[in-house]
């Protein structure tokens, strides 16, 4: 199967960067085509390689593939309007973090921040293999961390939906608009030299 590529042609970069971090955009059109446990584990290992505190490697990916036991109760984690798109994806994913650090019982203050370098390693190695990722916030949280067995030492930081790109026309009509690669910020809007302005 030829891979559908993410390239963009919208977004220009104001200093150089890789095209790898330039054509990465979160598309919800998806085809509904299922995905190998190849593939899925291409991405899992991308995440793997993340950095972290004391190498802690704190994040958690808890996974249903469409048409398994699962998917459907993933799939109903979802608020409406996500649930209404990524019902065509391949794989849905709770994004969580153990809190505590595993050599010592401490807490570890970065397990978030450390846990979002893996979910960007996946999702840059989804572009690259021209799979959409697509990470969200609309979903129930404590539902979540029911469902994937977590205790109170983990926190659920997002969910997303991978698969293969799809047909934007096929999206419903309110989402057409908003199916394009987004422009940033200049980053004069986020870098301060001493303190923040």
């Amino acid at each position: 199967m030829q891979k559908k590529q993410l390239h963009t042609t919208n977004r220009i970069a104001n200093h150089h960067i890789d095209q790898l971090i330039l054509n990465r955009w979160s598309p919800r059109a998806m085809s509904g085509e299922p995905i190998t446990q190849e593939q899925l584990f291409s991405l899992f290992e991308a995440a793997r390689w993340a950095p972290s505190s004391f190498n802690n490697q704190p994040w958690r990916f808890i996974y249903a593939q469409r048409d398994t036991p699962n998917w459907q109760t993933f799939l109903d984690l979802l608020v409406p309007f996500n649930k209404e798109w990524a019902q065509h994806a391949a794989v849905l994913i709770i994004i969580a973090s153990k809190k505590t650090f595993a050599y010592n019982g401490k807490p570890s203050i970065t397990h978030a921040f450390d846990t979002g370098a893996a979910w960007q390693n996946l999702a840059l190695q989804a572009s690259t293999d021209g799979l959409v990722a697509h990470g969200m916030e609309g979903f129930d949280y404590a539902k979540a961390a029911q469902t994937a067995g977590l205790s109170d030492d983990y926190e659920v930081h997002a969910m997303c939906a991978i698969g293969h790109l799809g047909n934007k026309d096929e999206l419903p009509e309110k989402m057409r608009a908003q199916e394009t690669p987004s422009d940033r910020n200049a980053i004069e809007t986020f870098i301060f030299e001493g303190k923040i302005k």
